[in-house]
């Protein structure tokens, strides 16, 4: 068993891995000022940014779900991989050779074949797949791909392949390729019946890759009429790699454009995809055997930095017959996960975008996705279909259901003009649509309780005592403790040997007391540097996990007042910590001389009434020296 890798080999690799590049391979990054750069979290559902990453100080911390930690944590948590998994991958892929030490063996965990082997499995599967496109047994392959408008080119753009009629030639050239059948079937790649044997066979096949080019399943559809699986379509089943409710066909291809226009083209399949593409629309991507869900909405938000009510636009292409009208009424159920713009496109007698490129040309594709309607106008048209719009009783009935729609609209200012838009749709007076919307927006939403079956004949558990609350790290009252120690974090050497006197009473918020507790650990200030190892050191020393993640998110917070920090205003900083902690003690003496009484209790009296002075005038002192950051605070 190998030994546990060393120490300063992982250090290296932490120094190489640049936090930026490896996070935006999952997250688009906008500069935020002081050096930090800010997206849409990947760990939680958010519309506004809140995601910060510092690349010099290495770190990430989200302010909004408290995630945080450097570039080998965050690899860990996104795509949940151990340690030393995640060290070998960035060793990889940035050229760290890894040593290990003998005898020190690491723990094992029974998590089947190691990420990179099953994304190693795949590669070499699509390259075998894409060899095969060119052999005379896929000739009703390239047919197929050629009746579409997809040439050669296209086909190699897109990774398409064939995969062999013959049940075990993929099997057998992994084989030769030393994956194992173990690492082959945890893939997907292959199924394991009586023996071993390809899980696609004699179909097309598309690679499914994540967005920084990884290929980590497949979609196989049915050419051949003999084709003992009537299913169109066949797609990897779900594996430790490949989970379909948060993978996107074309996110690799798309998710640049999709950042420079803040616009994301959803379509239905493979081929919509590539028609997509080669009619320059290079937004467009697909879900894969599945319907488009919530967690797909959050792949493309992070992609589209969707960062306000306009920032971006999402535009959803369906067929114009029922099922395309119902898939687009289940996507305005969920439309509230977006904050961008929705909208729908549908091309005329419900082509897709590869029938209408095949017919009519790219331009048409390009015009499609121009013609988009807003996805509310769209539900409009399809909810009043519903009714007879000659009949008084149909026109009352559709103005109630339409009224529901338009109040839920998001952008509030909107509002007014749909109702206007419903009245002449419906042929009713506005005020009545108004009225209407009104009595629609007052209804209160049904509960979750309501929505499930009663348990009352079920007795209830007591409830848990509520959890004493930390006051947020954000409160104002802690904004010269923050400051302070973002200081110590970011830039030690403006601090150095100016913090002698300051110990942990001296923070008020506990998460804080236990910073300065792991700074203090780490040698104090005068031990640190400006650089990742200074503040990697702290993190390190911190055993409270919401310690960690404070240091992670002082450590990404740009300073206030400056960029480049003098010893002069770290000093202030100080300062104005031990004037308040001095305020502190003074208000505590003044409380016990009051509770004093100065005839029976003289010497106490006496004694508390100097030291009281003696206060004052030190909080005099501190506060002349805590002049310099009036401003900043």
């Amino acid at each position: 068993m190998a030994g546990r890798i060393r120490d300063d080999d992982i250090a290296e690799v932490r120094e190489k891995a640049r936090i930026d590049d490896v996070i935006s391979e999952y997250v688009t990054l906008k500069r935020a000022g002081g050096g930090t750069l800010k997206g849409l979290c990947p760990f939680h559902d958010e519309k506004t940014p809140s995601f910060n990453v510092n690349p010099s100080r290495s770190f990430y911390h989200c302010f909004g779900c408290g995630e945080g930690g450097d570039v080998i944590s965050f690899l860990m948590k996104v795509d949940g991989l151990t340690f030393t998994e995640t060290v070998e991958r960035l060793a990889e892929k940035y050229g760290v050779q890894l040593r290990r030490e003998d005898g020190d063996d690491e723990p094992q965990r029974p998590r089947g074949p190691a990420r990179a082997r099953l994304i190693e499995a795949h590669k070499v599967a699509q390259e075998f797949y894409a060899d095969q496109l060119a052999t005379a047994d896929a000739l009703v392959a390239r047919q197929f791909l050629g009746q579409r408008g997809f040439d050669q080119a296209a086909a190699e753009m897109f990774g398409v392949g064939f995969a062999p009629r013959e049940g075990e030639a993929l099997t057998r050239h992994l084989r030769a390729r030393r994956i194992t059948d173990e690492e082959s079937v945890a893939a997907g790649l292959v199924a394991l019946g009586r023996s071993h044997y390809d899980r696609f066979r004699g179909r097309l096949v598309w690679p499914i890759r994540e967005a920084n080019g990884d290929t980590i399943g497949f979609g196989a559809r049915r050419i051949f009429d003999d084709d003992r699986i009537e299913a169109k379509y066949l797609n990897t089943s779900e594996t430790a790699i490949y989970k379909k409710s948060h993978v996107l066909y074309g996110i690799d291809l798309a998710r640049t454009a999709m950042k420079e226009s803040q616009q994301a083209v959803v379509v239905e399949g493979y081929t919509d995809v590539m028609a997509c593409h080669l009619s320059g629309v290079r937004t467009a991507v697909a879900s894969c055997g599945t319907a488009f869900g919530q967690d797909h909405a959050k792949v493309l938000r992070r992609f589209m930095g969707d960062h306000g009510p306009t920032g971006g636009e999402v535009i959803f292409t369906f067929d114009g017959d029922s099922a395309g009208q119902k898939a687009a009424m289940k996507v305005l159920d969920s439309d509230q996960v977006f904050a961008s713009q929705t909208y729908v496109a549908v091309a005329p007698e419900g082509m897709d975008p590869c029938d209408l490129r095949m017919k009519e040309g790219e331009e048409a594709v390009r015009e499609l996705v121009a013609k988009r309607q807003p996805l509310y106008r769209f539900a409009l048209d399809n909810i009043l279909a519903r009714y007879d719009l000659d009949r008084a009783d149909g026109r009352v009935d559709a103005l109630r259901d339409a009224a529901g729609l338009v109040a839920s609209i998001r952008d509030k200012t909107k509002v007014d003009a749909f109702s206007r838009e419903l009245a002449h749709m419906v042929g009713v007076d506005v005020d009545q649509v108004r009225s209407e919307v009104r009595r629609a927006a007052s209804r209160p939403a049904p509960k979750p309780d309501e929505r499930r079956t009663s348990r009352a004949a079920e007795p209830e558990a007591a409830p848990e005592p509520p959890r004493p609350q930390l006051p947020s790290l954000s409160d104002p009252r802690f904004l010269i403790e923050r400051e302070l120690l973002k200081l110590v974090i970011q830039h030690p050497s403006s601090v150095g040997r100016t913090t002698t006197h300051v110990t942990a009473a001296d923070f008020t918020h506990p998460t804080f007391q236990g910073v300065w507790e792991a700074v203090t650990s780490a040698g104090g200030p005068a031990a640190g540097k400006d650089d990742q190892a200074w503040s990697t050191n702290v993190r390190g020393k911190a055993t409270d996990p919401a310690v960690a993640a404070a240091i992670t998110e002082l450590g990404v917070e740009p300073v206030r007042g400056t960029s480049d920090p003098t010893p002069t205003f770290a000093v202030a900083y100080v300062y104005r910590l031990q004037e308040l902690t001095t305020s502190r003690r003074i208000a505590d003496v003044k409380a016990r001389l009051q509770r004093t009484n100065p005839v029976d209790q003289a010497l106490d009296y006496n004694r508390m009434f100097g030291e009281l002075v003696m206060l004052e005038q030190h909080r005099r002192k501190l506060r002349e020296g805590a002049v310099g950051i009036g401003s900043a605070s």
